[in-house]
């Protein structure tokens, strides 16, 4: 019988605890902000014929929070180190566009890249519609004239 009351009033006082928490605080996921990723594939520089130097991938998260993007990354297997990786818009899903700001990245073949960025509304938009995109460029070197990494946010 003690276990029996035990449990009893451990579950009455888990409701008036619960029930003694604000009611006007959001969820916990409403709090965090929408996510976005970004699966990060080689695009050659010099044309389809270096195809072949040209190596890597990666993926990136985006977090947005009002207007704020917070991105988080890694990449892997590139022919030469990375030298910068920047934030785009392009001017439709897919297409390429004018760099937004420059994300930190790991001066490495592998790495992480990150950053943080306020956007404009319309740059809000745009990410909703899957037209902000990262592009990683590595150093002349491995691959004849570089490689770019590039993945475009998606929902």
């Amino acid at each position: 019988m003690k276990l029996r009351q035990c449990v009893v009033t451990m579950a009455m006082t888990a409701a008036l605890v619960g029930g003694a928490l604000p009611r006007s605080a959001p969820p916990l996921a409403a709090q965090s902000g929408e996510k976005f990723s970004a699966r990060l594939g080689w695009v050659p520089t010099a044309g389809p014929n270096d195809r072949v130097n040209v190596t890597g991938k990666g993926a990136a998260t985006g977090l947005l929070s009002g207007r704020k993007l917070t991105i988080t990354g890694s990449f892997e297997g590139l022919a030469a180190p990375a030298t910068i990786a920047r934030l785009h818009q392009g001017i439709a899903k897919g297409a390429r566009g004018a760099a937004i700001t420059d994300l930190t990245v790991s001066k490495a073949a592998s790495g992480m890249l990150s950053g943080s960025v306020d956007l404009t509304a319309p740059q809000v938009d745009a990410l909703r519609q899957g037209k902000l995109y990262i592009q990683l460029h590595s150093e002349k070197g491995s691959a004849p004239d570089g490689s770019n990494l590039w993945g475009w946010f998606l929902k």
